[in-house]
């Protein structure tokens, strides 16, 4: 018998957040697995479109600035004199760069402890200017929820999901330009790594292991399998012994460039391997035009000439063709560069999107986050203070032309 939703059921939900921004579309997803919908709290006329849907339903709701997330306000636009500024937290404040709010000296309701972000907006020689307000204040959201399970509430107990708005705190927004500015993320030698030595020596030994869960990288897969026409050609950059696409998709060939040969072997998806360091030689062994699509999975923070990675891409591309770039939230420290050890999660999209806006060689950008599935019981990592699956995020963009 299928259980539908009533005011004492709990339920798993999918809620994705869509918003524009100047370089493209954005979609920021939370699973919540037990929402409660006697406690939780949701804007009423959204409660009433929940009622009697059950698992498959999806229910579609337009907010217009201000219903889900509060307007902006020019009260939380702030000049700051540099010792308002904890140096030891933000050594250097850059335009258009998120930071910790504890950062600020004697700001009403903030404190030391406080990890919510605020935004450089300017800094001169008197002080730094600061926005307090959400990153997605003033902008319109459409909000898709897809009704995975619905089962009765057995006990009196608290959903997971508290309140809509409160799963776009701390994150979904931050990947957008402030005023479509470049963000300020290329200063201070921003590509150089704690681990200068040649890479192929800390690549030499292969890693055949999985670098995400299984029900993060069902996600990449699923996304893969959206955006990847069958019968593409698809070029694998830094390739692995796995390169997470659908079983069943169907594609003319699949070309793997990675930097250990027993990994790209062990890929049994690839129909031609490559050798190949792009950080020592960033340009790439194949003719002009000849890939539908290219992927990155989970390697773009160790890249340290993103931008002629980039143009090189788009070069072999057809024109229309896309580039795919994920990442999660876990990486080798001493191979990634140091700017993207210094960002929010959500900052390295926007970081990911300036290498696509670098040489006007690519359009249509789009932004993906994918966070609170639950973490599979046979993980190794189950139950050490990581009951949530690892985080995705996801950036891709069409060639011009």
């Amino acid at each position: 018998m299928m259980n539908h939703i009533y005011k004492n059921s709990m339920a798993a939900m999918e809620f994705r957040f869509n918003w524009k921004s100047g370089v493209g579309s954005h979609t920021d997803t939370y699973y919540v697995q037990n929402v409660n919908l006697w406690r939780d709290i949701f804007p009423n006329d959204f409660y009433e479109k929940l009622m009697n849907k059950t698992s498959g339903d999806v229910i579609r709701q337009d907010f217009n600035p201000g219903e889900l997330i509060s307007v902006y306000n020019s009260s939380g636009a702030l000049n700051l004199k540099h010792n308002r500024i904890d140096r030891d937290i933000i050594p250097q404040a850059r335009y258009g760069r998120f930071y910790p709010k504890g950062a600020l000296k004697d700001i009403p309701g903030v404190f030391k402890a406080n990890i919510e972000p605020f935004r450089c907006t300017d800094v001169n020689g008197t002080g730094v200017h600061v926005d307090l307000n959400h990153p997605l204040a003033g902008r319109d959201i459409s909000l898709e929820t897809v009704v995975e399970e619905v089962h009765p509430k057995f006990s009196e107990r608290g959903g997971s999901c508290m309140a809509l708005e409160g799963l776009l705190d701390n994150g979904p927004g931050m990947q957008a330009r402030m005023n479509e500015g470049l963000t300020d993320f290329f200063s201070d030698n921003p590509f150089e790594r704690s681990d200068e030595t040649d890479d192929a020596g800390f690549y030499d030994q292969p890693r055949l292991v999985n670098h995400l869960d299984d029900a993060a990288i069902s996600v990449l897969t699923a996304e893969y399998g959206r955006l990847i026409p069958p019968g593409s050609k698809v070029l694998d950059l830094m390739s692995s012994w796995t390169s997470h696409l659908p079983d069943d998709l169907d594609l003319d060939s699949v070309a793997g460039l990675g930097m250990n040969q027993v990994e790209l072997d062990a890929n049994p998806r690839l129909t031609s391997r490559h050798v190949h360091d792009l950080n020592k030689k960033p340009v790439l062994p194949f003719g002009d035009g000849e890939f539908d699509a290219a992927t990155c999975a989970l390697s773009v923070e160790y890249l340290t000439r993103p931008f002629d990675v980039f143009a090189e891409a788009a070069r072999v591309l057809k024109p229309g063709g896309k580039l795919i770039l994920s990442f999660s939230n876990r990486w080798f420290p001493p191979k990634a560069v140091r700017i993207w050890t210094e960002l929010h999660d959500f900052e390295r999209m926007g970081l990911v999107t300036e290498y696509f806006l670098r040489n006007d060689l690519f359009a249509d950008i789009h932004t993906m986050s994918m966070r609170g599935k639950p973490r599979p019981v046979h993980d190794k990592h189950f139950g050490l203070n990581m009951m949530l699956s690892d985080p995705v995020y996801m950036v891709w963009g069409v060639k011009n032309g």
